[in-house]
Parts: C-alpha cells; sequence; structure tokens
C-alpha cells in the first residue's frame, strides 16, 4: 500500500509487529502512571472527601454536597476569596507589566547583560521565610522603613497589618518583589526567538516603536504570555506563605484579628488542620479548583482579544 498524497510505501495496522505497538505505548506510559497516581487520584479522592463529614482519626460519614452548601452561606469563605482575588489583582498586574518591561530592557544591548539577568532571578531564589521576616520589619507600624520613609513626606505612620487595603498592599509588593525577575526572564527567552527581520522590515515601513510593540511583540508573545499569566494565577490563587509570615503570632492562620487578609488557602489549612474539618476542607480545595480554571479562561479570553486588537 501506499499513501494516496505522498506515494510512500505504508503498511496496514494489522501487518505492524506487535512488539512494536506495545513498544511505543510502554515509553509513554510512565508519564501516564506518574499522573495517575499523583495527579488524577488526589483530585478524585479530594472531591470524595468532599461529600463526607471526615476527621483526622479517619472517622467520616456520608453528607452528599452538605459540605458545598454550607460553604455558600460561610462569610469567612468569601472573605478569604475576596482577600485572595483582591491580592491577586494588586499583584499580578503589575508584576507582568514590570516583568515584559524588564524583559524588554534586558533584551537591549547594554554592559553587563548577562549579569543583569542572572540578577533579576535572585529575588525568586531567596528563601521565602527570610523574604517574609524582612518585608515584615519593612512594613512595620512603628520601626519599618516604608513608614519612616512616608514620615519625611508628611504621610502618618500605617498600620499595614491593621487594615485589609495596606495589608493587601505590602503582601502584593512582597510578592512582586519575589517573582518580578521569573516571569522577566521567561519573557526575555520568548523575546529572544522574535526574528528580528520582523522588527526591521516594520521600522523600513516606517512603523513606530509603540506601533511595533503592539503588531510584532505582542502577538509573537503570546503564548508565552498565556502561559505566565496562568502561572501567576495559580500562584496567585493559592497564595499562602507570605500571607501567613507577614502576621506570625497567635493569629497567624486568620489572616489578622478581622481575618483582614486570610486567603483561600489559609481559611482551608485552618478548617482542615485547626478545625479537623477535612471534608470541609476539601470542598474549598474543589472551589478553588473551579475559581482557577474561571480565572485562567478569562486570562485567555483577553490575550485573544488583545491579539485581535493589535
Amino acid at each position: 500500500m501506499t499513501h494516496p498524497e505522498t506515494g510512500i510505501p505504508t503498511r496496514p495496522d494489522s501487518a505492524v509487529p506487535l512488539d512494536e505497538k506495545v513498544t511505543g505505548y510502554a515509553f509513554v506510559a510512565p508519564f501516564f502512571v506518574v499522573f495517575a497516581i499523583f495527579g488524577l487520584f488526589p483530585i478524585v479522592f479530594t472531591f470524595w472527601v468532599s461529600l463526607h463529614d471526615w476527621n483526622l482519626l479517619g472517622t467520616r460519614s456520608w453528607i452528599g454536597l452538605a459540605n458545598y452548601t454550607e460553604l455558600i452561606s460561610d462569610p469567612n469563605f468569601w472573605n478569604a476569596l475576596v482577600n485572595t482575588l483582591g491580592i491577586f489583582v494588586l499583584a499580578t498586574v503589575p508584576q507582568l507589566l514590570l516583568a515584559l518591561a524588564l524583559a524588554q530592557l534586558l533584551n537591549q544591548s547594554i554592559r553587563g547583560r548577562t549579569l543583569w539577568r542572572m540578577g533579576v532571578l535572585l529575588p525568586n531564589i531567596t528563601s521565602v521565610a527570610a523574604v517574609g521576616i524582612i518585608f515584615t520589619l519593612l512594613f512595620a507600624r512603628d520601626f519599618g522603613l516604608v513608614n519612616w520613609m512616608l514620615g519625611h513626606v508628611g504621610i502618618d505612620p500605617i498600620g499595614w497589618q491593621d487594615h485589609r487595603w495596606s495589608s493587601w498592599l505590602a503582601i502584593s509588593i512582597m510578592v512582586d518583589w519575589r517573582w518580578t525577575g521569573y516571569n522577566a526572564l521567561i519573557f526575555l527567552a520568548a523575546l529572544q526567538a522574535v526574528p528580528k527581520e520582523l522588527y526591521e522590515a516594520a521600522a523600513i515601513d516606517g512603523a513606530t516603536a509603540r506601533r511595533q510593540f503592539w503588531s510584532i511583540t505582542i502577538p509573537m508573545l503570546r503564548p508565552t504570555l498565556l502561559f505566565v499569566s496562568l502561572i501567576s494565577t495559580i500562584g496567585g490563587m493559592q497564595l499562602f506563605t507570605e500571607p501567613l509570615l507577614f502576621n506570625s503570632g497567635a493569629n497567624a492562620i486568620t489572616g489578622g484579628t478581622t481575618r483582614q487578609f486570610q486567603t483561600l488557602t489559609m481559611y482551608l489549612y485552618e478548617k482542615a488542620f485547626t478545625g479537623q474539618e477535612f471534608g470541609y476542607a476539601s470542598s474549598i480545595a474543589w472551589v478553588m479548583f473551579l475559581v482557577i480554571a474561571l480565572v485562567g479562561l478569562l486570562n485567555f479570553l483577553v490575550l485573544r482579544r488583545l491579539r485581535t486588537a493589535a
């Protein structure tokens, strides 16, 4: 038999030896086995747990969707969701814009370019515990460096941990400082893959730098933008360590005295390991999954619209 388009001789499936068929499946099988054990099974089992009243000792009873019904009327859950989304927006949008601008700068011919590229990754490899402690000291009310600098321009000391908006802003700055350089290197790798001929042809046609950015850079970076925004969405919606360390004390897991910066992951942890309500915590985890999927879909639609507008 020959291929109808190329004319290359082919063998029918029945003529392919069994060992050749098995070999192909054997090569890809390890991925699916590992994914099934460490990916698919935990997801399915978490949903199963969410349908039970389950404690740490393993005693459980079937309650169906009662955990999800209770979750809808839980004010602490909605407070944690609002906090998570607020910190996510304050942190992710400036982070991606700064990362893209930094990548553009690092893509230029500057002195010590390799050193600068290595330097932007230093915040990411720094211990997150050290980052949390340092930023907590920076945003301290009485002796923090931030309030000391604000005092020089006539602004009274701010209790960064005492209010919702101030704590959101402080945590967002902490997250941006740690992850902007990491995302910038991803953007930089994508920028270096854009053919220079496209910019040269656009310049010959009289396109301005702004027109080149929107008509060449953004469309060419669209897959990378989608990837980075999705990764940032997953990380932002699962934010835990930074807000936990921002208020290390007796009420650390509650995100302040009035839960002003408690995230969904912190509330999940509180219910699971403090309240011993693993079924309820599992329902929170599934709602988080759905929210992340929804926000990821929204990111995709926005980026597709940007490409169309360009």
